[in-house]
């Protein structure tokens, strides 16, 4: 099929019934409990259909998604609408709103295959990627290369199609995004559930990036020796952030990390998890050895025995401020679903309505103090330190200063605005 082919029309769908589903899903749809008699190649079958519906929905979704978007005139709160509504980090809402947008304007025929059945959203999202930069003519001659090549291609495969087409309809334009990727490089932090944390470093120069793996494999293997019960990668890790923290790679500079810890766990009493702001709970071990450090400063907070909320900050370490005892208070920033950790926010004073008219504060990151100015989005900070952010849509977030208590955690809980 070449590009100059029409694009297939999106019939509109009626109230659908159990036969339109493909046999394998209509058999089970029928009788669950019919899974347990399938042969293999059925189950198969099963799997292969049901991926085939879901990535049906989700290009209605993703039109959906698309048109709210059109909506708030492609505003950046678009983003933070459907993080709210669907429950994801923004991060991963802002890319699925491109996407949307992408596949609607520019990508019609990868949108059909979504449609047919053929394509689901994890691996069109690698041709948007990877066509981002394209010129509305060029992307459509990529639109129709890929249309025939990415059907049972898997995500991986998909990318290096996309991104060779890409890089064969606009070689030049394929190193000038090389250019604008090392611009944006950056080193990124991702906490995980284990008391363990993934560091690395985005968009590097690869020859940097090649010398500095050699600088510090080379380290490691040094180290190796018959007596050294490390590994190869164990030391690699080591070396490296031995590197960034004082080694040769620099002084060591003194970082501050807020930990959340009742008295109870910390002199041994019990177990409970502990909160570290911006990654969320620790073992207790651990947080008992990040205590035991030369450097580390312990402060009294009180507490109200009911909540478990924040009530009062000692002034062992500063003196006294407000802003500070927000930061505490709150930990994160207080964006539903947002784990910026507070001291990297700003605290922000936010007018409340009632008897007065006072203002409130609460600590917002950058991207979300932002939003308080975008059109249809209202904040409300009570009192007792509840947030509730309206969107433009009507929606009500609501989330109250998490428990310092063990089993007392922050709470979101979602409304629909009451219609005048």
């Amino acid at each position: 099929m070449t590009h100059s082919q029409p694009v297939r029309q999106l019939v509109p769908a009626t109230s659908r019934g159990i036969d339109d589903f493909p046999p394998s899903v209509r058999s089970f749809r029928a009788d669950p409990n019919s899974l347990q008699y399938m042969k293999d190649d059925q189950v198969i079958d099963l799997i292969r259909d049901t991926d085939g519906e879901i990535s049906k929905l989700q290009a209605l979704q993703l039109r959906a998604i698309a048109d709210l978007s059109v909506r708030r005139r492609r505003a950046l709160s678009a983003s933070s609408e459907v993080a709210l509504a669907l429950s994801i980090t923004e991060h991963r809402a802002s890319a699925i709103v491109s996407a949307a947008n992408a596949l609607i304007a520019r990508l019609p025929r990868m949108l059909n295959l979504m449609d047919a059945g053929r394509l689901d959203l994890h691996r069109a999202m690698k041709v948007t990627d990877a066509t981002a930069w394209l010129s509305g003519d060029d992307v459509r001659v990529v639109d129709a290369t890929l249309e025939d090549r990415v059907p049972g291609k898997n995500a991986t495969q998909i990318r290096r199609a996309a991104t060779y087409a890409a890089a064969q309809v606009d070689p030049e334009g394929a190193a000038l995004r090389t250019e604008r990727k090392l611009v944006e490089r950056r080193l990124t932090l991702h906490h995980q559930d284990t008391g363990v944390t993934h560091l690395s470093v985005n968009n590097a120069a690869t020859e940097k990036a090649a010398a500095a793996y050699a600088r510090v494999d080379q380290a490691a293997r040094a180290l190796k020796t018959p007596e050294e019960p490390r590994t190869l990668d164990q030391l690699r890790a080591d070396v490296a952030i031995d590197l960034l923290l004082s080694g040769t790679g620099g002084p060591s500079e003194r970082a501050e990390v807020f930990l959340h810890i009742d008295l109870a766990t910390y002199i041994g009493l019990n177990q409970t998890p502990v909160a570290l702001a911006g990654r969320g709970p620790i073992g207790a071990k651990l947080a008992r050895h990040i205590i035991g450090g030369a450097n580390t400063t312990l402060r009294r907070v009180l507490t109200d025995p009911r909540t478990g909320h924040a009530v009062e900050l000692s002034p062992t370490r500063y003196p006294l401020d407000q802003d500070e005892f927000v930061r505490v208070r709150d930990q994160e920033c207080r964006q539903p679903g947002c784990t910026r950790p507070a001291q990297s926010c700003q605290v922000k004073a936010i007018r409340t309505k009632g008897e007065g008219d006072t203002d409130e504060a609460a600590t917002f990151c950058s991207r979300h103090s932002k939003l308080e100015g975008q059109p249809g989005w209202n904040y409300e900070v009570t009192p007792d330190g509840t947030v509730n952010v309206t969107t433009p849509s009507g929606q009500v977030q609501s989330t109250t200063p998490p428990s310092v208590h063990p089993g007392r955690r922050r709470t979101n809980r979602l409304r629909k605005k009451p219609r005048k």
